[in-house]
């Protein structure tokens, strides 16, 4: 029995730096938290026509404002360099509700096809201006 005590301690001190090193924690004004990641300069923002010229599947991040739906999951996107057709599925906008007002960060990918491109929204949020 103490053999059995001694082996179920001395996996919960091993264990418990591991636990606390993925709690994850404040690191700056807004910030979320994170299991991890990087956390440096993000260089998929974009604009919507440095977007339209980037290889299919390319990931982007864009702000801007969802202007009119234009079908059941499209929806047409804009900033100030242009607009673009953007395709969210219901189970993307998870609670999320935005008018033509309000600004938004959408990330996605780059969908292309012979003579359209759109972006295949993964995560929309809003933003403040």
């Amino acid at each position: 029995m103490k053999k059995i005590s001694a082996i179920i301690a001395a996996i919960a001190l091993c264990s418990a730096p591991a636990f606390a090193a993925n709690q994850g924690g404040f690191t700056g004004p807004g910030s979320t938290q994170q299991s991890g990641g990087f956390t440096g300069p993000d260089s998929s923002k974009a604009t919507v026509e440095s977007a339209k010229s980037l290889r299919d599947d390319a990931w982007v991040t864009l702000r801007g404002n969802i202007v009119e739906r234009l079908s059941d999951n499209t929806y047409l996107f804009k900033d100030a360099t242009g607009t673009i057709n953007i395709e969210i599925s219901h189970k993307r906008w998870k609670g999320v509700t935005v008018g033509p007002q309000d600004a938004v960060e959408i990330q996605g990918e780059v969908d292309k096809d012979w003579n359209s491109v759109e972006i295949d929204v993964k995560e929309i949020r809003k933003v403040t201006p």
